[in-house]
Parts: C-alpha cells; sequence; structure tokens
C-alpha cells in the first residue's frame, strides 16, 4: 500500500468571509494515465488496491458539510473506494479524530457517475488542517480515467 501525494494542492479553493458568509469549495481532479498512474503526482506507478492518495489540503477550522466525487472517466472494473481526511501532520485528535472513510466508503470508482457523500456522520470543525484522502480498494486501476473531488463546507 503506497501513499501517493497529487502536485499543486491547495490551489483549488473558492471562497471565503463575505458579507454573504464563509461557504468554501475545494476541488482536486485525479487523472490516470494509461498504466492507471495518477498524472502530476509523487509517484509513477499504477494505483494499486489499499493505496491512499492524498488529494486536497483542508484548513484548520473548516466546518464539513458535503462531498461529491464526479466520475467522468470510469477506473478499472471492480475499483472502489473511501473518502475521509486525516491530519496533516500525522497526529489524530480526540476531540474530531481524522476518519479515513467520512464522506464515505465503498464508492464506485469504475462506473461513470455523481456520488453524493454517502454517510450520515455530523458535521465536524477540523482541529487543524488536514488532507482530504481517497484509499482505493477492490483492484488495482489500469487505465486512464478522471475523477473530480469537490468538498463543501464553511471557513469558521
Amino acid at each position: 500500500m503506497a501513499t501517493i501525494k497529487l502536485k499543486g494542492i491547495g490551489i483549488n479553493q473558492f471562497g471565503g468571509v463575505q458579507t454573504q458568509g464563509n461557504v468554501t469549495t475545494f476541488r482536486a481532479t485525479l487523472a490516470t494515465d494509461a498504466t492507471g498512474a495518477a498524472k502530476d503526482s509523487t509517484s509513477t506507478a499504477a494505483i494499486a488496491s489499499g493505496d491512499k492518495l492524498i488529494l486536497q489540503s483542508l484548513p484548520k477550522g473548516m466546518l464539513l458539510e458535503d462531498a461529491q466525487v464526479i466520475v467522468s472517466v470510469a477506473m478499472s472494473a471492480l475499483v472502489t473506494g473511501a473518502l475521509g481526511f486525516e491530519y496533516a501532520d500525522g497526529v489524530d485528535s480526540a476531540v474530531v479524530p481524522q476518519d479515513a472513510a467520512y464522506f464515505g466508503t465503498g464508492l464506485v470508482l469504475n462506473a461513470t457517475a455523481r456520488l453524493r457523500c454517502a454517510t450520515a456522520k455530523a458535521p465536524v470543525v477540523l482541529e487543524k488542517t488536514a488532507n482530504l484522502i481517497l484509499t482505493t480498494a477492490g483492484a488495482p486501476n489500469a487505465k486512464v480515467s478522471q475523477l473530480d473531488f469537490i468538498v463543501h463546507g464553511e471557513r469558521l
């Protein structure tokens, strides 16, 4: 099981404190090449079952409200995943524990779809800077694919 970090993390954000509110959207795109490897990442190996992909940085104090995964070009057959967060410093919090499946598990990444947050977990405020992570399961990816991840929340 490898950890693969996408490059350019932290640049796809919209929103901020305004008179209309502080709603924020963070986005990340996972595109793979013909071998199944994540483009523009720290690895050239194909994404394997059990790999953790660091997709985006989420700021301390963000209230996590919702997420979507848009699978516009599907991954290989049987590939599924879990979407969640872990703290960037690697140290868990007793108040708001990191959760690798906060937004959902068993997400079908091998068929085109728009997937909404698949859990009934209460919104949480991040205790510190966290990473949005995708943990793959089911099978390795061996083809071109594209997945877009959208996380909505509020900056508090």
